[in-house]
């Protein structure tokens, strides 16, 4: 079981993240809770997992504000023992969280995964190609204190070269196993792809909680993620 596979448990509820958490049982040990679980008992099912079956967590709140509000928040979180924590990548986000994150790994938020070059002109983001600004805001990330960031699997080797890229950690979503579909993501890779090209953990979701058997598809993302085909020179 490696923790390099981080499942999301992007459904309504704590009970239905409870029950898929105990379908997957010893094939998975890291899972993502996100804003949608938020108001469906997410905290509690983190605490859960954490405390009761030993599993790592990843809260996934992409969290933007002012840095004031930003460091009560990221204080608030940091009494639950969790292991990562997503910021916006902007500096003064990520300073602020870097000052309470307690234990935590703040993770900065680069660009969505779900978005390309269209997307980042209708929102009057400056030009340019889309993994050069993902690369930039890494970068600027890590210099204001991420222990890590988030981005595709498409930047992933761009990001590793950064100098500031040393020991820190690159998550990608946007990761899709071969023959799965692609839902809304739009810069995508399959879970050895992303390993290969720099990335320390890969988050997957519909493709494992959609499945006629999750449990199977857990296991073949995780042989996946031992194959030749998985193997980085950064790892």
């Amino acid at each position: 079981m490696s923790d390099k596979l981080i499942v999301a448990l992007d459904l309504p509820d704590a009970l239905s993240g409870l029950e898929l958490a105990s379908r997957l049982a010893e094939t998975v040990s890291f899972y993502k809770i996100g804003l949608g679980m938020l108001t469906g008992g997410g905290l509690a099912l983190a605490r859960e997992l954490k405390d009761d079956h030993g599993k790592r967590i990843f809260l996934d709140m992409k969290l933007f504000d002012i840095g004031a509000t930003i460091e009560a928040a990221v204080r608030g979180l940091a009494q639950f023992d969790l292991d990562f924590l997503t910021v916006h990548g902007d500096p003064h986000v990520v300073r602020a969280a870097a000052q309470t994150k307690g234990e935590m790994k703040i993770l900065a938020v680069t660009i969505l995964t779900s978005l390309d070059r269209a997307d980042l002109d209708a929102g009057l983001i400056r030009e340019g190609d889309l993994p050069q600004i993902v690369q930039m805001r890494a970068a600027r990330a890590f210099e204001a204190g991420a222990d890590g960031v988030i981005a595709s699997p498409q930047e992933a080797a761009l990001i590793r070269a950064l100098p500031e890229a040393d020991g820190k950690l690159i998550v990608t979503p946007g990761v899709r196993p071969a023959g799965t579909d692609l839902d809304d993501q739009k810069r995508i890779m399959t879970p050895a792809q992303a390993i290969a090209a720099g990335a320390d953990h890969v988050v997957v979701g519909r493709p494992v909680w959609r499945s006629p058997d999750p449990k199977a598809a857990a296991v073949a993302i995780q042989t996946e993620l031992r194959s030749p085909q998985a193997m980085s020179p950064n790892h």
